[in-house]
C-alpha cells in the first residue's frame, strides 16, 4: 500500500474515533482539514477497503470501523437486517432490477451486506452514494428478494 494511502486511512480511523462522520462528503472535508486531498472515488474506495460500516452514534447514522478480528462478525443477512432496520429505504422495481434509495453514504454498505448474503436470486448489485441497483435473474426472484428486503427492514 502506498504511503499516502496508509496515512490517509490512518487519518480516517482517527477521525471516526473523534466524531461522527455521516457521509463521504463529510469525510472528505474532514480529511481536507488535516491536509489530505482526496476525490470522492478515492474516499469511496477507502470506505470499501477499510470495511467501514454505518452505526448509530449520537443519534445519527455515522461511519465506524468494522468489528475487530476475534469478535464475532455478523452474517451477511444479520448485517443487512441491521442496516435496513436502521436506515430508511425505498424499494422500486424497474424491469429485472430493484432500485433501492437510502440515506447518502449508505448504499455501498447495503450492497456489501446484500452480496455477503449469497442469495441465489441476486445476479449482482451496484451502489452509488444513496442508490443501489440489484439485478435479478427473473420476475419471481425479484418478488422474493423484494419481500425479503422489506421484511428485514421492519
Amino acid at each position: 500500500m502506498e504511503v499516502m494511502k496508509q496515512l490517509r486511512q490512518r487519518a480516517i480511523r482517527d477521525l471516526l474515533a473523534l466524531r461522527p462522520i455521516r457521509t463521504q462528503q463529510e469525510l472528505a472535508a474532514a480529511l481536507r482539514e488535516r491536509g489530505f486531498r482526496a476525490t470522492q472515488a478515492t474516499i469511496s474506495r477507502d470506505v470499501a477497503e477499510m470495511g467501514l460500516v454505518k452505526v448509530g452514534r449520537d443519534g445519527l447514522q455515522a461511519y465506524a470501523l468494522p468489528p475487530r478480528r476475534g469478535e464475532a462478525e455478523p452474517s451477511g443477512e444479520e448485517r443487512l437486517r441491521s442496516l435496513l432496520h436502521d436506515l430508511p429505504i425505498e424499494v422500486r422495481e424497474a424491469g429485472q432490477l430493484l432500485v433501492i434509495r437510502t440515506l447518502p453514504g449508505s448504499a455501498h454498505a447495503i450492497a456489501s451486506a446484500l452480496d455477503r448474503c449469497g442469495w441465489s436470486e441476486v445476479a449482482g448489485s451496484i451502489a452509488g452514494d444513496d442508490t443501489l441497483f440489484v439485478a435479478l435473474a427473473d420476475r419471481a426472484g425479484l418478488l422474493r428478494v423484494r419481500r425479503r428486503l422489506l421484511r428485514l427492514a421492519e
